[in-house]
């Protein structure tokens, strides 16, 4: 059994797997490490090119795409190690980017999951969006990062080096101990994608546990190759999910006022988008909502099966204001400008 399986899920990603699976098998050739790709029933000459470019590395071979939640469901499954690393395929690790990690995690056994700090792969001086230097959420729901609050993202000038507890850790390059992520039912296949971490690390917190981020440990993230930033498709996902999420998660004497805001937020993010003339994008939204409605009893099932396990009710890390109105009506860009907000 390996201490530690980095595992990276591939979908069509064949161009990908060249460029970034060298970088990762150098960077992280540590003993104890092994490096496996998991296949999400590519049609691409992916398995082709990892027989004969990559022989020795493990191939776990899925029989259909189940989306990158059920994909590393399913695949997890299959790999015994005491952590699991899920790595997107558009990653590109630092030299020694894992024994921050590691070193932590053997520590703190009180410590869930854990991230390295995430640049942005094309521009290399910048954080990326999907992690930077740590996730937050606001009162609403609406996540946030240390380094990127909404569309701005900041440069990386050592601002945020420091290792701090946040509310989750991205999904791009996340560590969690296995015997969690098996006890947790792992992420919610029900999302197909994006999200799943945060419901994951929200669910690990509830139940105690910490999520960390360790800037010592860095990769590069190209983000959007499998599914853009300016994707329809991606806006749906995400205005549904995030709402699944609180349902799930959320302490029970806060969650329908929240849900209340949250309808009125999300017709005027809707209504934007119609004045900005993207009527794929409000469509988008107006098709999440529906989604929700339609699954809810679903939702409230899976609510009602976490009660025994939402242990902790106020996590500090939630930003207690919303950020939509910080960024909107007080200009916030940074992070650092959150006022009144305790950084632990």
């Amino acid at each position: 059994m390996s201490k530690t399986a980095v595992v990276i899920l591939n979908w069509n990603g064949r161009v990908l797997l060249e460029k970034f699976l060298p970088v990762v098998l150098k960077n992280s050739a540590h003993e104890g490490v092994e490096v496996i790709v998991a296949d999400n029933a590519s049609s691409d000459d992916s398995l082709l090119f990892l027989q004969e470019s990559f022989p020795s590395v493990r191939v776990i071979q899925l029989d259909k795409n189940y989306g990158f939640a059920g994909g590393y469901n399913h695949a997890l499954k299959q790999i015994e190690a005491d952590y699991f690393v899920l790595l997107n395929s558009d990653v590109a690790p630092e030299k020694d980017w894992l024994p921050p990690l590691i070193q932590a995690m053997d520590k703190q056994p009180y410590l869930g999951a854990c991230m390295p700090k995430v640049r942005s792969y094309n521009e290399p001086d910048k954080f990326e969006y999907a992690g930077a230097a740590g996730g937050y959420i606001d009162v609403f729901g609406y996540p946030f990062c240390r380094g990127r609050i909404l569309d701005q993202i900041e440069t990386d000038e050592g601002q945020y080096n420091e290792p701090l507890t946040v509310f989750w850790a991205t999904g791009a390059a996340l560590m969690i101990r296995a015997e969690l992520y098996n006890e947790t039912g792992g992420l919610d296949e029900s999302f197909f994608a994006h999200m799943e971490e945060i419901d994951l690390c929200w669910r690990l917190k509830n139940r105690g546990y910490a999520i960390k981020v360790l800037p010592a440990a860095e990769v590069l993230h190209v983000g959007g190759a499998t599914l853009s930033q300016q994707s329809a498709r991606k806006a749906f996902l995400n205005f549904r999910n995030n709402l699944v999420m609180m349902v799930k998660n959320m302490h029970g004497s806060r969650l329908l006022p929240v849900l209340f805001i949250r309808m009125v937020l999300d017709g005027i993010a809707g209504l934007h988008f119609i004045t900005k003339g993207e009527f794929g994008f409000f469509m988008a939204v107006l098709k999440a909502h529906f989604s929700f409605y339609g699954r809810l009893p679903q939702v409230l099932k899976q609510r009602k099966e976490l009660a025994p396990f939402r242990l902790k009710k106020q996590h500090k890390e939630k930003y207690p204001q919303s950020i939509i109105w910080a960024y909107y009506l007080k200009g916030v860009r940074k992070f650092s400008e959150l006022k009144h907000f305790r950084f632990h």
